[in-house]
């Protein structure tokens, strides 16, 4: 009989999902082609559809996020809602233990630096990490880096996996490029940036760096929590352009028609954009320290994120010099075909059979 993963798929319906739902999309999608389990998943109630569905059949809990939260961290009730061998919790949202459990653990920043959580997210992460550490038979982490700062934690060495996420192959054609380029009114040569806007992300940093060199910069991503994207790249004035949320088929032909990538994140789970924008075969900038230069591989320029003369002058390396540009792009690309999201599922089905053991 095919064994059941039940997974936790709340994280579709967040206002700003990120790249968390994205890896958990991903990989939930190379799970469902993988033979070896059936998954069901559970959420709480919601009055409408989220933005994208779940790859699998879903059931939702009476509870609206809110409680249903507070009453899995803090009384383990209620019980999971459909029968499974296995739990799966991709985002720290933790359910009782009615069968073995992994948990996800994409950071920890919430422990070394609150100041940099919406006032929710200070109050919900302390919670469930204590809860995950409480409950979770093995905690999985997308880069060594996290999985080093988890044990830093106290968890024993043998409940922490690393399973590294994959990036989309897909490549921007040439039309596809040229649309958004034309849409959006993009100038020939630009730097782009990609994040959900909030403190870790560095928008700062990069537009103070940005301020030495002349060079368009070009946001893209969502409005996050306590720091706002338009006010932090305000002082560039029409040198910057910000475009919001765009969708998947725009950000790879964006990736693509960027002179360079420009990462300078005080901190990662793992940098997803990082590998996008090699996928797309775009020169990267990226922060040395941390999971950032654990997902490039090699492939990147590194700098000092708190040093934005250090960030300039990487920018400007890549802009200048040619041969500099097309060895990062050359090694970029290989760095990401080296990962699939199909290795990342199966990566987290040996852990679901590891568990069961």
């Amino acid at each position: 009989m095919t064994p059941t993963a039940a997974v936790v798929v709340e994280q579709y319906w967040h206002r700003v999902p990120g790249g968390t739902v994205r890896a958990t999309d991903e990989t939930l999608r190379a799970l469902v082609g993988l033979d070896g389990f059936e998954f069901a998943g559970v959420a709480a109630w919601h009055r409408s559809d989220p933005p994208v569905a779940p790859p699998i059949p879903t059931s939702q809990y009476r509870l609206p996020r809110p409680l249903l939260y507070e009453a899995w961290h803090r009384i383990g009730q209620p019980k999971l809602s459909c029968e499974a061998d296995v739990i799966w919790a991709p985002a720290m949202v933790v359910p009782p233990r009615s069968a073995p459990l992994v948990v996800t653990v994409h950071d920890l920043d919430f422990i070394a630096h609150p100041e940099r959580l919406s006032r929710r997210g200070r109050s919900f992460f302390p919670r469930a990490w204590q809860v995950t550490m409480d409950r979770a038979d093995r905690i999985v982490c997308p880069s060594d880096a996290t999985a080093s700062q988890v044990r830093s934690q106290g968890v024993e060495a043998e409940r922490v996996s690393t399973v590294p996420w994959g990036v989309d192959p897909t490549i921007a054609t040439e039309d596809e490029i040229r649309s958004v380029r034309q849409r959006n009114q993009l100038p020939e040569q630009f730097a782009l940036w990609v994040g959900t806007a909030e403190p870790r992300k560095n928008l700062g940093g990069l537009v103070d760096a940005f301020g030495r060199i002349d060079l368009p910069l070009v946001v893209a991503g969502p409005q996050g929590w306590v720091v706002d994207s338009r006010d932090l790249s305000a002082p560039l004035g029409a040198r910057v352009h910000r475009l919001g949320v765009v969708n998947d088929s725009d950000l790879r032909s964006l990736y693509a028609a960027a002179t360079v990538f420009v990462f300078p994140s005080l901190a990662e789970g793992f940098g997803l954009p990082v590998l996008e924008a090699m996928a797309q075969g775009t020169a990267v900038v990226t922060s040395a320290g941390t999971a950032c230069e654990e997902a490039a591989g090699g492939a990147a320029l590194l700098v000092d994120p708190t040093d934005p003369a250090a960030i300039a002058q990487a920018v400007t390396s890549v802009v200048e010099n040619e041969d500099v540009r097309q060895d990062l792009e050359n090694r970029g690309r290989g760095r990401a075909a080296a990962r699939s999201w199909t290795e990342t599922a199966i990566g987290y089905a040996n852990v679901f059979d590891e568990v069961r053991q």
